[in-house]
């Protein structure tokens, strides 16, 4: 039997609350922050080359995101207003992003306490 993914229903950008809010085929609804998006984006810039190799962002709280372009059926291409454009999220990717929120988010404040890097959310428990 195939595995099958779920595919985005709608996908909106809210810039006033620099928010992206997608919906899927299979009823899960996932809002994340630009700033989630841009410091888990899937680019080698980020990720790095292999494991081990991904590079902290910082200083990305403000970031927003300037435009987004479909990559054919299966992706979008965020453009971010600090001319990060070089990420390609997959539609599984943007689902795992969505569903490990959470997880992810509290590894991201950790990773900067730890750095010594300053982040508002420290002592917050609102969720990007």
């Amino acid at each position: 039997m195939a595995e099958t993914h779920p595919h985005p229903t709608e996908v909106n950008l809210h810039q006033k609350s620099r928010t992206l809010e997608i919906k899927f085929d299979d009823g899960a609804k996932f809002e994340m922050s630009c700033e989630y998006l841009r410091v888990y984006s899937p680019s080698a810039e980020v990720q790095g080359h292999g494991p081990g190799e991904g590079v902290l962002q910082v200083d990305k709280e403000d970031v927003n995101i300037k435009s987004i372009e479909p990559v054919g059926n299966y992706a979008i291409q965020i453009y971010f207003d600090d001319d990060h454009n070089t990420g390609i999220y997959s539609w599984d990717t943007l689902y795992k992003l969505g569903v490990n929120r959470d997880k992810n988010w509290q590894d991201y404040l950790d990773r900067l306490k730890e750095a010594g890097v300053p982040h508002s959310a420290f002592g917050n428990k609102t969720l990007p």
